[in-house]
């Protein structure tokens, strides 16, 4: 696997746009807002800058294809933009393009930033787009629901769990993130609800109802990386460095073969496997501090928590009734609130589950802080359960 990029990178500044129905915005507003808090939080100018990418997934909606957009909304010095596209990864996607440049030493500073306008598409879920041939042969009659429920069905099968308690469980995900994200200014959705509530909802795709599904958004976010020794030499304390920045693709295996059985993510285990032999980590459950996961529905949360290896297999539901992942459990999971709470507008989603990981370690996250944390995950998982792109990226204390 190489050497690895394990503290060779450190995040210097990162900003977040408040994410929702931003009707009055167009994208490259929602670029300067996150920019700006951004660009102020690591003290340098723009035209320290040399390098940066642009992650967009749907970008013939709002941005257009290149990296031109960028750099006129940020009036980048005419450096080398990249725009770069890897279904709900693509938020990681960028940052690793940005960290792979400033750990090789081809550039000193550089900037990942990530975008979506989705509500002027007027379309209630993801917009529909064409997949080309081999996707329409494959995925015939593919809603994202649908194959998450599916997902639900061989997760409980091969389990045994009883149906009544999955939806329990799954139910107690969703209430778990609203509370978490009723604390958060920049959230989409800021409402508590509870668990009848849940229970109750219009069935979407069974058992994924009304609040297992997480909302469509408008947002951005972004991160400054450089050296940590450039980071030093500006004055830095308390570093964040990245640890593991991991990604893997479906090769076709999972749809096409009988070795998979449709219950778990083979691609989020193997992700999550190069990272944490990059960070050096061994003991997930007990090491990483909180996780933020794409909770795209809530049953993929459950599910991702044992391909993380964080919950035994078939354990994670007995993890969620006990509190395990709450804000004051073991190891909070969504503690900004979550794709459930923020919507997904898909180029930003990975850049700002990054972003809560960075103002949690640097004891910045106000009344949603936690005690102590040491290190953070994310993970993106793009695509469906049978065919789909995972990051899982890890950061820290320096030296931790």
């Amino acid at each position: 696997m190489g050497n690895g990029i394990r503290d060779k990178v450190a995040i210097i500044g990162m900003g977040c746009s408040k994410f929702g129905e931003r009707w009055n915005d167009d994208a490259e507003d929602l670029m300067v807002e996150a920019y700006e808090e951004c660009l102020a939080d690591a003290g340098i100018e723009t035209e320290q800058i040399q390098a940066a990418w642009l992650s967009t997934a749907i970008e013939d909606f709002h941005v257009g294809k290149s990296g031109v957009p960028l750099s006129v909304a940020l009036r980048l010095p005419y450096i080398p933009v990249t725009r770069v596209e890897n279904f709900c990864a693509s938020g990681s996607e960028a940052l690793r393009g940005a960290s792979y440049a400033v750990a090789s030493g081809a550039c000193d500073i550089a900037l990942a930033l990530g975008v979506e306008k989705l509500k002027d598409t007027g379309y209630g879920g993801l917009p529909q787009r064409s997949r080309g041939v081999l996707n329409s042969m494959w995925w015939a009659n593919y809603s994202a629901p649908g194959s998450f429920a599916q997902l639900a069905a061989a997760y409980s099968t091969k389990h045994n769990v009883n149906a009544a308690d999955l939806k329990r469980a799954i139910a107690q995900i969703s209430v778990k993130s609203h509370d978490n994200g009723s604390r958060n200014p920049k959230a989409h959705l800021r409402n508590k609800v509870t668990l009848e509530q849940v229970m109750d909802a219009p069935m979407v795709a069974s058992p994924l109802g009304l609040y297992d599904c997480s909302g469509v958004s408008d947002g951005s976010a972004c991160a400054i990386v450089t050296t940590p020794e450039i980071a030093k030499s500006l004055g830095k304390k308390n570093l964040v460095t990245v640890k593991a920045l991991q990604l893997a693709v479906s090769n076709g295996t999972e749809a096409g073969h009988s070795s998979w059985d449709g219950s778990y993510f083979m691609t989020a285990r193997i992700a999550a496997k190069r990272a944490y032999q990059e960070a050096g980590i061994t003991d997930p459950r007990k090491q990483i501090s909180l996780t933020e996961v794409h909770d795209c529905f809530s049953v993929t949360e459950l599910v991702t928590m044992e391909d993380l290896f964080i919950s035994p297999e078939g354990g994670a539901i007995k993890d969620v009734l006990d509190g395990f992942y709450s804000a004051e459990g073991g190891q909070p999971c969504q503690i900004d609130g979550g794709l459930k709470c923020f919507g997904h507008p898909i180029g930003a989603s990975g850049l700002r589950m990054l972003y809560e990981i960075y103002l949690q370690l640097q004891g910045r996250a106000g009344d949603r802080q936690i005690k102590d944390p040491r290190l953070g995950l994310t993970h993106n998982l793009g695509g469906a359960p049978h065919q789909n792109v995972c990051s899982v990226a890890i950061i820290g204390h320096h030296g931790a």
